[in-house]
């Protein structure tokens, strides 16, 4: 569906990833896509929203213009966003800190969209750690980020990273076996250029990493999403299909309030 594409490339910013999916065809354009996100960083934020096209169109998603755009807090803080162009909304003043919980209202075209999300504590990424292994007779690099979870179970994490600046690849991270603990989970770095999708690791590179403490309904969203990208892994793979937004009434997308934490690492 086309509107799976449009949250990989949207969100993901793959340009020129050619992985093989076996996709379901059938035509859902039209449907809303809404992309929002709230962070512990200073706004202002952002919230997206388009509509899907049918597979066999280009690339091309219309922009939802005149949509009335709402965001709240518990503690009684709300904002109406103001359009700014090619789909994107804008806060002005709005503030946003962990332990709180976010409301996002969304008007258009006679329906109203709604989603919540939990901004969790803060976990700082404290440090990258290199480490290398031989594929194939060639060294490949991983990053381990290092940082120690919380003892209370069920912290999730998002991790982007990207190397010189250029593409972003993303893994999603869960404390099941790895509760109140250091941290033993690397990042898995770019290992060839297969299909020119990215250049191998090498030395001198930048690698700049973001972390992100996110909800567990944003991580059942992003891991299902991974899944889609991957085909499911060497498990099997899984039916291709929308993953399951936290977005009412049929929306695609996500909505997402989390905190940031970043680091900048060169291969050595």
């Amino acid at each position: 569906m086309k509107n799976l594409f449009l949250i990989i490339i949207s969100f993901f910013l793959l340009v020129g990833c050619e992985k093989e999916i076996d996709l379901d065809l059938d035509d859902q354009s039209g449907n809303i896509v809404i992309e929002a996100n709230v962070t512990d960083q200073a706004g202002p934020y952002y919230v997206k929203i388009t509509k899907s096209v049918a597979f066999t169109e280009n690339n091309v998603y219309p922009a939802i213009k005149d949509a009335t755009v709402v965001l709240s807090d518990n503690t009684g803080q709300t904002e109406t966003l103001k359009y700014i162009g090619e789909g994107f909304y804008e806060t002005k003043n709005f503030s946003a800190v962990s332990g709180r919980t976010y409301t996002l209202k969304v008007s258009a075209e006679g329906k109203e969209y709604i989603a919540q999300s939990k901004m969790p504590e803060a976990v700082l990424l404290d440090d990258l750690q290199q480490d290398s292994f031989m594929v194939a007779g060639e060294l490949s690099y991983t990053l381990l980020p290092i940082f120690t979870d919380p003892p209370v179970l069920g912290n999730r994490y998002l991790f982007s990273y990207t190397v010189n600046n250029s593409g972003k690849t993303f893994e999603a991270f869960t404390d099941n076996v790895n509760n109140g603990m250091l941290n033993q989970r690397p990042l898995l770095l770019p290992n060839d250029d297969e299909d020119g999708v990215s250049e191998k690791t090498k030395v001198g590179d930048t690698i700049n990493v973001e972390m992100q403490c996110i909800d567990t309904n944003v991580f059942t969203y992003f891991s299902a999403l991974l899944q889609i990208i991957d085909g499911g892994g060497p498990g099997g793979g899984i039916t291709p299909s929308n993953p399951p937004s936290n977005i009412s009434n049929g929306a695609l997308g996500y909505f997402s309030a989390h905190t940031v934490s970043k680091k900048s690492y060169v291969i050595q």
